[in-house]
């Protein structure tokens, strides 16, 4: 089959077109949501104390914390399937934004059980509850709100 010249620019035209779309694409920008708990929590890192093997380092700042009632702002992220919950986990960030790929100071995700069922929505919730650091070695979260109640 031949093409002409004319028929080849039309499309290498829609080709550069399709290819270039992505760019100009507006990507949603979340609710800033960052408050002194959510900085606490930040402050976990994880030390290499052997080859191949990582420990969680909790600070003294964040241990201060360990068993008291904080108030978090935050986005549900579902565990199951279903439209309310009362066990979930809880980012700083939306779904949208892959809370799982956090780098740099997003904290990790906080997994929440709550009192009473929390309706799903993707705009950011408050919850309160007691938190809990997980030291455990038990591939549990690492951070627990327990007796969490919607505000």
């Amino acid at each position: 089959m031949v093409f002409s010249s004319k028929l080849l620019k039309y499309y290498l035209l829609i080709l550069l077109l399709c290819a270039t779309s992505g760019i100009f694409a507006q990507v949603k920008v979340h609710a800033e949501l960052r408050t002194a708990s959510w900085n606490l929590i930040g402050l976990k890192y994880d030390k290499q104390v052997k080859p191949l093997v990582w420990q969680a380092v909790f600070p003294a700042a964040l241990r201060a914390i360990n068993n008291k009632i904080i108030e978090l702002p935050g986005y549900i992220i579902p565990i199951k399937v279903g439209n309310s919950f009362t066990s979930f986990m809880f980012s700083i960030v939306p779904i949208a934004s892959c809370p799982y790929c956090g780098s740099g100071d997003i904290p990790e995700m906080i997994e929440v059980k709550a009192v009473k069922a929390v309706n799903w929505t993707e705009k950011p919730v408050v919850m309160k509850g007691k938190f809990i650091i997980n030291e455990a070695d038990d591939s549990k979260s690492t951070f627990f709100l327990i007796d969490a109640v919607q505000q």
